[in-house]
């Protein structure tokens, strides 16, 4: 349904994407991950028409953005990362307002305002000013926006950014619930809501595809390795990370000091905890813990997109 190619853009002399291929069948939902300033809005806004590429394309049902953005606006349904709204509105007015701009008739938009204030769970703010709300009703609100014209595919920036946690929790269940009909694209940088919402992930990484596929398929395949969290007592912390990296086949994740010393969480190309403890016998170093861990999304994301990824 969507084929992203070869995409590039460059801002002046920065280059924010750097040839990125993905293809999105229909009816999928898909998280965009990366960490900030890795061109997922980027991609998003060329999809949805508001930024032309540099090179490459996306074609949305055969058709390219940047040659027909009418028609492809037409079949999507978008929410950027601040919420288009008008403040001073009640939220029915806004609503009716973009029932208007989207052309529904007004058997059809009666219906279709109804419709959207029970999926998205509004139906008891309808007649309060859109300023009045909380920034998660805010988000519902935008989401029906977004929704209106009965988009065949959703497209959400960071729609949970700035949630209190039962606030994420009530969206991405919304977001599941219109997955069940339509094609959804939504970026975050929020793990947990990847794996609760999503089919599949395509992690971005400096503005280029890192790792693309389901949360079941990128946790088996990782590194290919073990995960194992040491803590250590008497060390000194760049001292034990360079000592931990000197063995072939390991690398740092992450370095977190506690009362009781450090703690190392470490990527390994196979179980290699025999090398840490004869490592660790060389040094006046306490070991005080050994444990293999699970991989899960949030160690593949910071696998990938830690400085020296390659």
């Amino acid at each position: 349904m969507i084929q992203i190619e070869n995409l590039v853009k460059d801002y002046g002399e920065t280059r924010a994407l750097n040839g990125i291929n993905v293809e999105i069948p229909r009816g999928q939902v898909i998280g965009l991950l990366g960490p900030n300033g890795a061109g997922k809005s980027t991609t998003l806004r060329i999809l949805t028409g508001y930024l032309r590429p540099t090179a490459g394309n996306i074609r949305v049902k055969g058709l390219d953005v940047t040659e027909h953005p009418t028609e492809v606006k037409r079949m999507i349904g978008y929410l950027p990362e601040s919420a288009p709204l008008y403040s001073e509105m009640l939220v029915y007015d806004y609503l009716n307002y973009i029932a208007d701009l989207r052309n529904l008739e007004k058997e059809q938009k009666q219906k279709r305002i109804k419709e959207l204030s029970s999926l998205c769970g509004i139906a008891e703010v309808m007649h309060r000013p859109v300023r009045a709300l909380s920034k998660g009703y805010k988000q519902r609100v935008g989401l029906a926006q977004a929704l209106m014209s009965d988009p065949e595919i959703l497209v959400l920036d960071e729609p949970t950014s700035g949630l209190d946690p039962n606030q994420i929790v009530e969206i991405r269940s919304i977001i599941r619930e219109i997955g069940k009909e339509k094609t959804v694209i939504f970026s975050t940088h929020i793990l947990s809501e990847a794996e609760a919402a999503c089919s599949r992930v395509v992690i971005i990484n400096k503005g280029s595809v890192a790792a693309d596929g389901s949360t079941d398929m990128l946790k088996n395949a990782g590194s290919g390795g073990a995960l194992i969290e040491v803590l250590v007592s008497g060390a000194d912390e760049s001292a034990l990370k360079s000592s931990m990296e000197s063995i072939d086949g390991i690398s740092v994740i992450d370095a977190q000091k506690s009362e009781d010393g450090i703690k190392l969480e470490l990527s390994c190309k196979t179980d290699l905890r025999k090398e840490i403890y004869l490592n660790m016998k060389k040094s006046d170093w306490l070991l005080l813990e050994m444990v293999p861990k699970k991989q899960t999304l949030e160690h593949i994301f910071r696998e990938i997109t830690r400085g020296d990824a390659k």
